[in-house]
């Protein structure tokens, strides 16, 4: 039986460029930088950003972007802190996509390395009421 998360992995050019988007948007603290030692595939950084484990490896970018994401919730009320927190870092914001109202905001952002990250402030529940609602008054 599945009992949840275990952790995501992320093949980046640069750890140290990484460790920073990690650290000054997500707010994640590195436990484990394998340094000199290599126990895996390539050199590789563990971070927790709450309680999900995040790994870093070195590796090749990602030869395209796509919508393929990962989203954090945010509360709203930090949503201009974190928009700020991407913009310092000078990463590629994308525009959010449309959205009926009521569903929450997001920040979609590029790293380096072609990987899509998505700051939320609503929730699975408030989504699935929302289009409820949308079709509630569909014709």
């Amino acid at each position: 039986m599945i009992e949840g998360l275990s952790h995501m992995t992320f093949i980046v050019r640069d750890l140290d460029r990484m460790t920073a988007i990690l650290e000054e948007v997500f707010d994640a603290r590195e436990v484990y930088a394998s340094d000199a030692k290599q126990f895996s595939l390539s050199r590789e950084k563990f971070f927790l950003i709450g309680d999900i484990w995040i790994a870093i490896m070195k590796g090749e970018t990602l030869p395209e972007r796509s919508y393929n994401h990962i989203a954090f919730k945010i509360d709203d009320a930090d949503f201009d802190r974190y928009a700020e927190r991407v913009g310092k870092l000078g990463l590629d914001m994308r525009p959010p996509r449309p959205r009926v109202e009521g569903e929450g905001r997001s920040i979609y952002f590029y790293d380096d390395d072609n990987h899509m990250f998505e700051l939320h402030t609503g929730t699975l529940t408030e989504r699935l009421a929302r289009y409820a609602k949308e079709l509630e008054v569909a014709p």
